[in-house]
């Protein structure tokens, strides 16, 4: 079988790569990647061989005797293949076997000798590195991630959305926390950035549309856990799905373009952007007096001895934006984030008038 060109599919989009959370016996893997090698767009095939496990006891993987199923996979199927590295000796296993592409966990990510250690490892050697983000909600993290390995020589580097750590958090296994992926995205616009929603929802029948929310946001690409027998996965079974399940997910996907290139359409919506922008600039202007309002409230609570906080009168405000927001088509989630925002900017002014 003729092996794919690195180039080529670093440069094709859909960026899609599937494979199963952990390679568990050389028939499973083989078995795996010769179903997903008869789908279109699939054309690098993941599997983790060393598996970073919260408590000891739990399967970590079969280590680097796994590398050399990867070898046969790109062997029988063409199929470009990639693992996880945590270390620097994982490199080393990694290379030896001909892995094509290596990515960074959210676990190393978090951990920024780890990831300098791998970076120091990949001096001179020219090899794409995908780094998922952090495990915690920390962008510095997933930026210090990337300058580290792009400062080692790398110059392909994808950027990995798996989701963060939260407390309390029930509805996914991961948060997805789309602002923050949103704001990495805005800074690196010309690294590949691909959606990891098996791992953000923890379970196969959610997957579909985080996968569609990634995509309407103009993500390059997919990361799914895919097995031949996922219930009887040793890790993350719940997440994973079968090839034949990820094709009939892609066949339904709706894939959509970041570049406007019909000219009616671009007028058409530059028209409407141009008058967000008018309206931003009013907000703008409105957000200003308004601060100029609460700077005078804060020089009388400051010649009268009152406190900065009035709970009740804080109480007020956000039961009558409630009441105005069901009539005016906006959730109660975004009031209640815009007025903390407004809110604490207020405590800002007020505790700097109150310290002068």
């Amino acid at each position: 079988m003729q092996e794919k060109n690195i180039d080529d599919i670093w440069n094709k989009r859909p960026f899609i790569v599937s494979g199963p959370c952990s390679a568990e016996t050389e028939e499973q893997v083989l078995q795996t990647a010769q179903q997903l090698s008869k789908i279109n767009n699939i054309n690098i095939f993941r599997a983790g061989i060393w598996k970073p496990r919260t408590r000891p006891g739990q399967f970590e993987g079969v280590g680097p005797t796994a590398l050399e199923w990867l070898s046969k996979v790109k062997e029988y199927t063409g199929l470009l293949t990639t693992t996880e590295v945590a270390t620097a000796k994982h490199i080393d296993d990694a290379l030896k076997n001909n892995i094509d592409i290596i990515w960074i966990g959210a676990r190393t990510t978090a951990n920024p000798f780890s990831v300098q250690e791998i970076a120091d490892s990949l001096k001179g050697i020219d090899i794409p590195v995908m780094i998922k983000n952090p495990i915690n909600p920390d962008l510095d993290l997933w930026i210090g991630a990337v300058e580290r390995i792009a400062k080692s020589g790398i110059n392909k580097i994808a950027l990995i959305h798996r989701g963060f750590s939260s407390y309390g958090n029930t509805k996914y296994r991961n948060a997805p926390m789309w602002h923050l992926a949103i704001e990495m995205k805005r800074r690196y616009p010309s690294l590949i950035f691909i959606c990891d929603p098996s791992h953000i929802c923890g379970k196969r029948e959610t997957i579909q549309s985080i996968a569609q929310t990634s995509i309407n946001l103009g993500y390059d690409g997919l990361m799914i856990e895919t097995h031949i027998s996922p219930d009887k996965a040793l890790s993350d079974a719940n997440q994973q799905i079968t090839p034949s399940d990820l094709e009939k997910l892609l066949r339904n996907l709706i894939w959509r373009n970041e570049n406007i290139d019909n000219e009616d359409l671009f007028n058409t919506i530059e028209k409407m952007r141009q008058q967000i922008n008018h309206i931003d600039d009013e907000l703008m202007g409105m957000l200003s007096i308004r601060m100029k309002i609460v700077d005078e409230i804060g020089q009388y609570k400051k010649q009268n001895d009152i406190t900065i906080l009035q709970t009740n009168r804080w109480n007020e405000i956000l039961e009558r934006a409630y009441k105005r927001c069901e009539t005016l088509g906006l959730s109660k989630e975004f009031i209640t984030k815009y007025f903390d925002a407004i809110h604490m900017e207020s405590i800002h002014h007020q505790n700097k008038i109150m310290n002068s």
